[in-house]
């Protein structure tokens, strides 16, 4: 397990903190990713400003950013509107995900170990979060296993690629945990299994678990559950 060092801090020196700006954009993001503002939730310029101790100016600032990003939509005089996620979007990031993640997972044959340990690593970090019902750690570690892979293939525009689908399938990744607890021992049994094929160096299984994984997704953009 990685560890981190910790030093002695120095009381006299003041902690620098970031912009105003990135403060709330941060703390609204995070509050999108991890479902505390749900999509259809009406944020308003006052209620985030009292809420991160700033002015209204760089709330503004960085809800126009998470306007860019696709998370909120803004609505002069009103407030920024929170976008649900929608059927079309699982099924674009569904579509993406397959070419992205077969492609890795049939490239990541013959794993080195290195990978092997990282994604073993990863897998129990995620039975432990799912364990505890903290499904936003566990949305995270499940997408950090898939990129795990994806990284490996050592194709850097690739990874970029499929890093810029991260906040989606986070925000997806939640919601499917909550709305679908008996998912989530399946989710943990089909990485047992991308890991153990991986392993053996049977790219065809590997590819043929990740399409069934990542695949049900748009049965659920289907409203259908399986």
């Amino acid at each position: 397990m990685r560890t981190c060092c910790i030093y002695p801090v120095d009381m006299a020196t003041p902690v620098k903190q970031p912009p105003a700006a990135d403060r709330v954009y941060t703390h609204v993001k995070q509050g999108v990713l991890d479902r505390r503002y749900e999509g259809g939730t009406l944020l308003t310029e006052g209620e985030l400003a009292d809420a991160v101790g700033v002015s209204r100016t760089p709330v503004r600032e960085a809800l126009l950013r998470l306007e860019m990003e696709g998370l909120i939509r803004l609505y002069p005089k009103k407030g920024a509107l929170v976008l649900p996620v929608s059927a079309q979007e699982i099924a674009d990031v569904v579509e993406t995900r397959l070419l992205v993640e077969e492609h890795a997972a049939r490239k990541a044959v013959p794993a080195p170990p290195g990978l092997v340990e990282r994604l073993a690593e990863l897998l129990e970090r995620q039975k432990e979060q799912a364990a505890a019902g903290d499904f936003a750690a566990a949305a995270v570690t499940d997408r950090c296993f898939h990129a795990e892979i994806v990284r490996s293939g050592g194709n850097e525009i690739l990874s970029r690629l499929y890093d810029q689908l991260r906040d989606r399938q986070l925000r997806m990744g939640v919601a499917v945990m909550q709305s679908h607890p008996d998912r989530i021992a399946k989710t943990l049994a089909e990485h047992e299994e991308i890991l153990e094929a991986l392993r053996s160096g049977d790219a065809e299984a590997a590819v043929g678990v990740v399409h069934r994984h990542v695949s049900w997704f748009s049965h659920l953009a289907r409203g259908e559950v399986r």
